[in-house]
């Protein structure tokens, strides 16, 4: 079936608890629940999901969460299937939503849940990323690790050259290990910055953010991979809210009213890494230090300022990319205007 055919024959909704090793599937048609069942989470289990789904010859909407690993190769065949639209959703977002219809958290509950979402709330299709972006960020990713296991092996040999009952034996472990960890970090940064130089556009936008102060080779390579993957079609204020950098406000007539914070419902990975990034800017880019210090005399907490540097610095990102000219801190701070750009964050 093409998936062309238009939403008023979407009438079979599906959502899929999605786990390690299976599947919890649920079905709700025009009428209410069609069915539950359960399938394994592996190449032949989602063949055979997608040719149950395949069976009620309609268009079937699927909805289900990101779990990193265990749901991307799943998204892949579904996206793939003739007949199948696929969202796949952040987990906090549906968390908020099932907070005002389930009583009980199985796997099966979930999965109605998820197929309730589908139906009663605007459907947003997934984008199926390209392999070379999915490349990268697996690459960025693992780099990640690898560099907080080094962090972790360098505190523990510190550690253990702090006293002199440490055997050599446990010294001369723990050096391999760091030394063997740093190869690894230097290999698989070197692989990413190969693919990166042999494509285009993503050697354009690499050097774009390059040239934003704050952000060097490694933090580049972080917020790149995180934002290749994101809808084409969406804007700045998409971006911010797909980090979960954006505000989220605590306030209930005159009993309830909480500082402020950011929202958290995001990627993890693109968050932790412009924060990295904001913290350089605070520093050494004149504007956006001018505009941390500004809101600073505001009253805002240390974090917050923080926070606000880095939506700034994601809507400059985003500019930036859009017109494909290099990051100019004036057009987004100009001198004059900091104040005033401070009171209206």
């Amino acid at each position: 079936m093409d998936k062309s055919v238009s939403t008023q024959q979407a009438t079979v909704f599906c959502g899929i608890d999605v786990s390690a090793q299976s599947l919890a599937v649920a079905l709700i048609g025009p009428e209410g629940a069609l069915g539950q069942r359960e399938f394994h989470n592996s190449a032949s289990g989602h063949q055979r999901l997608v040719d149950w789904l395949g069976k009620f010859g309609i268009l079937v909407r699927v909805s289900l969460e990101a779990t990193g690993i265990y749901s991307l190769d799943l998204a892949l065949a579904l996206d793939a299937a003739p007949g199948i639209e696929l969202a796949v959703l952040n987990p906090k977002l549906v968390n908020r939503f099932a907070e005002t219809l389930r009583r009980s958290k199985t796997d099966a509950a979930d999965a109605l849940v998820l197929a309730s979402y589908s139906q009663r709330m605007p459907f947003v299709r997934w984008q199926r990323p390209q392999a070379k972006h999915l490349e990268l960020r697996t690459l960025s990713r693992s780099i990640g690790g690898l560099v907080q296991e080094q962090a972790a092996l360098k505190n523990r040999l510190k550690t253990a050259q702090s006293t002199a009952t440490t055997p050599r034996l446990v010294l001369a472990d723990l050096k391999r290990a760091l030394s063997g960890v740093e190869r690894r970090v230097s290999r698989l940064r070197a692989e990413a910055q190969k693919l990166i130089l042999a494509d285009d556009q993503l050697r354009q936008r690499y050097q774009l953010l390059l040239s934003v102060p704050g952000i060097a080779q490694v933090g580049g390579v972080s917020i790149l991979s995180e934002l290749l993957l994101l809808a084409p079609e969406m804007g700045a204020r998409q971006w911010v809210a797909s980090s979960g950098l954006d505000p989220a406000h605590r306030q209930s007539g005159t009993s309830v009213n909480k500082p402020s914070r950011i929202s958290r419902a995001g990627n993890r990975h693109l968050r932790a890494a412009l924060y990295r990034a904001a913290l350089s800017a605070a520093r050494c880019d004149r504007h956006l230090s001018g505009f941390y210090q500004a809101l600073q005399r505001r009253h805002k907490t240390g974090m917050q300022a923080l926070m606000a540097v880095a939506r700034k610095r994601l809507h400059a990102i985003y500019g930036i990319f859009k017109t494909a000219t290099p990051y100019d801190g004036k057009k987004l701070f100009p001198s004059m205007q900091i104040e005033k750009s401070a009171l209206a964050a």
